[in-house]
């Protein structure tokens, strides 16, 4: 007991963190200090995951995405274009090729860690554009690492250099038209002949489709069901395939896309990995993708509450700030809680992730923050919307980061994974 009260006695006096941590590096004060407009180690708070290399790199993504991103963005969402050379300059600037090994290209800084990763997600979805963080950088992360895990070196080299160079692009292609959170049940076949693969099928809802130079292929061949699934890296002037554009609710300027194959003849050295051993490597290559959906969302989520901070100390009603009537303060205290919470799991995650956690743990939490990610963000957008009233429904102007985020909450809700699915996953991982 006298123990106990002696830790508190520490606690009150700031002593009782020190006396069993190792000392936590002060982050300084960063950004313009919007409340709970970024991140609380932004804003002068302590953590125990960023190093002096984060805060480097923290300086390097915002300035990128300040200089070459935030002026232009609303001016691409409405071309409903990707970018023209944004993805060249993110991989020039050492951006993009900071998440790829050196052997195909990349350029990691030293010490380079999915914190690092993390910050660079975090500062793209600044932008409130999903198109533009999915299309020039998410996709790439999700479909260039099995090409680097599982190809022929000659053919690995080939697409992954010229992809982190930022040259050519790369598109994930496994969701069909009648195959979406259920991979398992995909019809699209490749039949051996040879020394090539004849695929017959449809892809839909292919991120990037439009632009990609070369998809990551998940076709059948062999039985129904996960054991007859492979992985092939398809090129896109290969005779055969027909590309159409989706017309989309958000995601605009991803250049999504529905690709047909008839009778297309990839090579059989083009194989990722082994034959009808496809889908362990699909599942696993979803928990980063699940990680980055996660992210972009928590941002997104945080840029409306950020928009409705600075539209309630902007904004008077009825003689006085809209921030000074109690109902917008509960408003906004159960956004910025619901945010800062999410936050607190995604780095959680992150270093589980960091540290090695077993892919079937990683999958779980994934999984589960995930769908918890596009929940929150889906109730900050409509909270949004609340706090800045009809300007919120009109595209362009002060409310058009929270116009856009409403357009693009099912761009977390149900690719990588419908949240039923991921909620029912977590079970199953969980032994449940």
């Amino acid at each position: 007991w006298l123990k106990f009260q002696y830790c508190i006695i520490q606690a009150m006096t700031n002593g009782f963190a020190h006396s069993l941590t190792e000392p936590v590096l002060p982050v300084g004060r960063f950004g313009d200090q919007t409340p709970f407009g970024d991140p609380y180690w932004y804003q002068g708070l302590n953590s125990p995951y960023y190093d002096a290399t984060h805060l480097a790199w923290r300086e390097k993504c915002r300035k990128f995405v300040d200089a070459e991103i935030l002026p232009f963005v609303d001016e691409w969402e409405e071309a409903g274009v990707q970018p023209p050379g944004l993805l060249k300059k993110l991989s020039d600037h050492g951006l993009l090729s900071a998440v790829f090994p050196r052997d195909v290209g990349g350029q990691p800084p030293e010490s380079f860690d999915i914190f690092h990763e993390l910050i660079l997600i975090d500062e793209m979805a600044r932008c409130g554009s999903w198109g533009v963080i999915m299309g020039c950088y998410g996709i790439m992360t999700m479909a260039l690492p099995p090409v680097i895990i599982g190809c022929r070196p000659a053919v690995r080299d080939r697409v992954a250099r010229a992809c982190v160079a930022g040259d050519k692009q790369i598109g994930l292609a496994i969701s069909e038209p009648w195959a979406g959170s259920d991979v398992a049940a995909m019809r699209t076949e490749a039949r051996r002949e040879g020394d090539f693969y004849i695929v017959n099928g449809q892809k839909k809802w292919i991120t990037n489709a439009v632009n990609a130079s070369f998809f990551t292929l998940a076709c059948r061949t062999g039985n129904v069901g996960k054991g007859g699934v492979s992985l092939l890296l398809v090129e896109r002037d290969t005779p055969g395939i027909k590309i159409e554009k989706m017309k989309l609710q958000g995601n605009w300027t991803a250049g999504t896309g529905i690709v047909t194959l008839e009778d297309v003849r990839v090579p059989a050295e083009n194989l990722i990995g082994e034959e009808n051993k496809g889908f362990k490597m699909i599942v696993k290559n979803f928990n980063h993708e699940r990680f980055v959906i996660a992210a972009v969302a928590t941002r997104a989520a945080r840029v409306c509450l950020e928009e409705s901070v600075r539209h309630a100390q902007r904004r008077k009603t009825f003689g006085k700030r809209l921030a000074d009537h109690q109902v917008i303060r509960h408003k906004l205290a159960d956004m910025a809680r619901a945010v800062e919470s999410l936050q607190a799991w995604l780095e959680l995650v992150a270093y589980q992730m960091k540290t090695g956690a077993p892919d079937e743990t990683v999958g779980q939490m994934t999984a589960l923050i995930k769908a918890h990610a596009s929940k929150v963000y889906k109730q900050i957008a409509l909270e949004a919307c609340q706090v800045l009233g009809g300007i919120s429904y009109v595209r362009g102007g002060n409310g058009a980061k929270v116009e856009r985020a409403v357009r693009e909450v099912v761009s977390a809700s149900i690719p990588g994974g419908s949240e039923e699915i991921m909620l029912d996953l977590g079970m199953d991982l969980a032994k449940i």
